[in-house]
Order: C-alpha cells, then structure tokens, then sequence
C-alpha cells in the first residue's frame, strides 16, 4: 500500500517509575505502600501458567534486580516485562533493573521516542506492578491501602504518564477497587470527569474470587461504565490464570493458547444480559487476537437459537449473541494474519490494532511492516479503521487520533 496509517495502539504497557506511590500515598503509608527493593534473586519458575519468584536477602548469592515490595508480596521486574531491542534468543525469565530496560519503558519522553520510530501516534498503556486490572489491590489485606494505591496510580496515569508532556498521545487507562462495586463506580465516574474513557477490568473475575458477571453484584459499576462512556478493557492474563494444561507444561503452552480467557469471557458477557440492561457498554479484549472470533459467535448464536429455553439465557438475552457483539465488543490484535483473511466474519468495525510494546510478543519496532504485510489485501479505509478509525471512536480521541485530556 502507498501508505500506511499512523498507528493508535490499543495495548501497550507502562512499567511503572519507582516513586509512583511513594510521591502519592499518605505519609504514614509511604514506607509499606508499593516500594522498590533491589535485592538477589533466590529462586524463580513460570510452570503450568503460574509465576513463583523468591526474593533473596541482602549478601545472598543470586542475580540481582529490582523488586517491587508490598505487603507480603515480592515482585520482581524482569525481561518479559520489557524485552523490546532484544534478540527473541537472547529474551529469558530473568531479573533485571531499571537500568537494564528500554527507558521508553518508563520514561515518557523516551517512550515518544520509540513509537516515533514504530510509526505509532498513540498509545493506550495497561499496568505493569499492579497487574493487567489491579489485582495486586484486591489481593493485598489493607483495603484502605490498596483504595488510596488505586487512586494514586490513576492519579500519576493521567496526570503524570499521560500529562502535558505526552502530548495527547498517551491514552489513559485507570484501575478501580475490584473489591467494592460502589467504590469502582465511584472511581470511573471521578475519573470520567478528567477524560478518562478506558478502564481496567478483569476477564474471568471469579478465578480472582469475586462475582461472575452473571450476577447483579457489578451493576453498580457497569452503570457508570455505561452512563460516562467508559470503555471496560480486559488484557489476557487479567484474571491471575494463565491458560494451560497442566502444572508441568511449559511457557510455550500457555503463550500458544493465551486468547482462550478472552473466549471464555466473551461468551460469559455475550449470555449475561449485561449488553441489554446496559446498551451503552463497550468491552474490548487485549491481546486476545481475533481469529477465533467467528467461530465461537457461531457457535453462540446455534446455542441461543436452539438451547435458550433450558440454556438459563431465554429471559434476558433477546437478540442473537453476533449481534450483541456487533454493538458492544472489539478484538484487539497485533498479529494475526488468519483473522485478517477472515476479517468479514468478524466485523471491520470490531478490530483495533495494537503493538504489544515493550513485551516479548511485541512487533516493535515492525509493527507497520507486520500490518502492511498482514493487511496488504484490504482496502484503504478498511486499513485506516482497523489502525486507528475504530480506536478514536471507541475511546473518544480528537479526529487526529489524540487524547483531549492531555
């Protein structure tokens, strides 16, 4: 093609500065909120889907890297979290230290940099510390705490990740109170009021022991997704569960199969209701790619046409589920030239674009020569909503594909 679009990516990562929550939290929290630790690494395995890092003492024997400390939680930063400008051979599960990252990883102006050189204009960014949605919040035991740790990395996002100095090209994605419905519909309303339209959310909940969507539980907080326009974005991963098939397999397993949460979710939403008692609401999926996507909405609507009556769906699904998904829901890829040669089943307007950047899957700094290679059979428009058109729609950016919050 002549041209190619400049890039809006829908999912790209931040790895969060050190002083995030120590320049954000209360005085009398500032020494157990989230702080960095460099410290020896003891041990670490990423098995059957789980990450089991140990954290060593000070003089131990062991790699050392940077850890993030809270509670009782030890986490360290590693290669996975930032790989880009390294060899796909030389990427290992290993620790690391701020030094030994992209400073695009962390650093905004450095991060301009290199979506300059990815042909990217603008970027929506998940959480690195506090995992895909925040769970890292849910699962501490100081509630009150883990709120003012959510706030105040809501506040450094849009104030500071996506503040002036970004330029409008860094887009906004905030965390709520997975624990307290209310709480969460209190922090998507306060942070609609600044321009915030994207908000984190977890794809499969109760494998992080809270409420399916099937129940009312989430009405509160689906309410004020719907009434402010705010996007609800759910990463692979963001349930805590990898995807695999048994304790012993290996990465490679889990990474073949990661779009199976989305799957999995995708169907629990499209039999919810949730879409009919809320028709304002969007979902998109990260990194969940989209070639699985017509199968599975044919699939639901034989289901629903042929099953409803004892399916538990008759009284509160009333459309067939390709149409729910039509309105409501995008698949979000970085590399999937099967579900581009498919892309009429699953709906030029339902795909956003996105470069992964700075993790191991990511095309950067390619991301233009994998889409114009991927995309080189579709027509100009089609291209020009799949890079960006459908992204300044859904997240309410200016026609030039930039944040109006900034």
């Amino acid at each position: 093609m002549e041209t190619f679009p400049k890039i809006i990516s829908v999912d790209d990562h931040t790895v969060e500065p050190p002083n995030v929550w120590r320049d954000r939290l209360p005085s009398a929290y500032r020494d157990i909120g989230p702080r960095i630790v460099r410290a020896p690494l003891k041990e670490m395995t990423f098995l059957g889907g789980k990450f089991a890092p140990v954290m060593g003492a000070k003089g131990d024997d062991g790699p050392i890297g940077d850890w993030w400390v809270y509670e009782d939680l030890h986490r360290p930063l590693t290669r996975l979290d930032t790989a880009v400008g390294y060899d796909r051979d030389e990427i290992r599960l290993e620790v690391i230290t701020y030094e030994q990252m992209r400073p695009g990883s962390y650093d905004v102006p450095a991060r301009l940099a290199d979506m300059d050189m990815n042909h990217v204009q603008s970027a929506l960014c998940f959480p690195t510390f506090p995992r895909f949605c925040g769970q890292t919040f849910t699962e501490a035991k100081d509630r009150e705490l883990g709120l003012l740790s959510v706030r105040a990395y809501n506040d450094w996002m849009v104030e500071e990740w996506c503040g002036p100095q970004a330029r409008g090209r860094l887009i906004p994605l905030t965390l709520i109170p997975l624990w307290d419905a209310e709480l969460a519909a209190a922090e998507v309303r306060r942070n609609a009021a600044r321009g915030v339209r994207a908000v984190a959310f977890s794809e499969i909940p109760p494998h992080l022991g809270l409420p399916s969507i099937h129940t009312d539980d989430w009405d509160p907080f689906l309410a004020a997704c719907d009434e402010t326009g705010t996007v609800i974005a759910m990463h692979i991963g963001s349930s805590s569960r990898m995807p695999s098939t048994s304790p012993d397999a290996p990465p490679a397993v889990g990474s073949t199969i990661t779009f199976a949460n989305c799957c999995f979710s995708m169907v629990d939403w499209l039999m919810s209701g949730k879409f009919e008692r809320f028709p304002n609401l969007k979902i998109m999926y990260a990194e969940g790619q989209i070639g699985w996507i017509p199968y599975i909405l044919e699939r639901a609507d034989v289901v629903w046409e042929e099953n409803r009556g004892w399916g538990g769906v008759a009284d509160k699904v009333h459309r067939p589920p390709s149409e729910l998904f039509r309105d409501h829901v995008y698949g979000c890829f970085f590399d999937d030239a099967f579900g581009l040669r498919n892309l009429d089943a699953v709906g030029v307007g339902n795909v956003l674009y996105e470069t992964d950047y700075p993790h191991s899957d990511s095309t950067w700094p390619k991301s233009r020569e994998v889409g114009e290679s991927q995309m080189g059979h579709l027509e100009g428009d089609v291209v020009e909503r799949i890079v960006r058109g459908n992204a300044i729609g859904l997240l309410g950016l200016t026609p030039e594909g930039l944040w109006p919050g900034a």
